[in-house]
């Protein structure tokens, strides 16, 4: 898929070529377009976007070490610049429709490595028959007169990027339990930018209702696809929306 490149490496720059590829970078950081704290996309990403090679960044990441703009450890290169705090994601909640801490609701999440359905492969660009990380959720309460399914399919890009998701392949047997509250901070975690879309539908009888939602990242590539269903009798579905204050 076409990534969209935010810069080019300025021309008639007499410095070397990874000079200016750690120049656009720390513009980046600057403008808290990378937040103190956050992964950096990786080298192979960070090669793709400007069109220079894998060795032109590492020489540019070395530059901004030195400069104290960015530290690496085992789990690759970070923002130390100060910049722009990270926006909240807590009214991004995974799966979508999951319920907050609820005593009386029961709720039971799974993954497997299996074909998704031939809409989720498709939204997610997966080709015909390829298996994925599919995550399975299910909440129920006492009366069984709220209940909430949903299925998520994580695409390739996602499992590449996220280490955190790609760990549950070896152990997605279907039985094991899996909250994955956390795939949205671990997507943020390493250096992705959600987008999402949620389409609201009626699904069958009055009483449920469907909710598919798609989240890509900053370069238009799709990290998920949920489906999910809710049918209930007098449940009610809540989205909370946050607009940082103007200037």
């Amino acid at each position: 898929m076409a990534r969209t490149t935010p810069h080019d490496p300025p021309t008639g720059d007499d410095r070397p070529l990874y000079g200016r590829i750690a120049a656009l970078l720390l513009d980046e950081l600057r403008a808290g377009i990378i937040p103190p704290g956050q992964r950096l996309p990786g080298e192979r990403h960070l090669a793709s976007r400007y069109g220079v090679s894998r060795e032109t960044v590492r020489q540019a990441l070395e530059v901004l070490r030195r400069s104290g703009a960015v530290a690496t450890d085992r789990r690759g290169s970070h923002a130390t610049l100060p910049g722009r705090p990270v926006e909240t994601a807590g009214a991004l909640t995974f799966p979508v429709g999951a319920r907050p801490v609820d005593p009386y609701a029961v709720d039971r999440a799974t993954v497997t490595w299996e074909e998704p359905p031939p809409e989720h492969a498709r939204a997610l660009g997966l080709a015909p028959h390829r298996p994925t990380l599919v995550h399975r959720y299910r909440s129920v309460t006492p009366d069984g007169r709220s209940l909430r399914t949903a299925v998520t399919s994580f695409s390739a890009v996602a499992l590449a990027e996220v280490a955190e998701l790609a760990r549950y392949r070896d152990r997605a047997d279907g039985t094991t339990p899996a909250q994955l509250r956390r795939a949205y901070d671990w997507m943020r975690t390493a250096g992705l930018t959600l987008h999402h879309q949620d389409a609201i539908t009626q699904a069958g009888a009055a009483s449920s209702v469907r909710v598919t939602r798609r989240v890509h990242d900053q370069y238009a590539r799709p990290l998920e696809i949920t489906d999910l269903v809710v049918n209930a009798e007098r449940d009610t579905l809540v989205y909370e929306f946050t607009l940082p204050a103007a200037g």
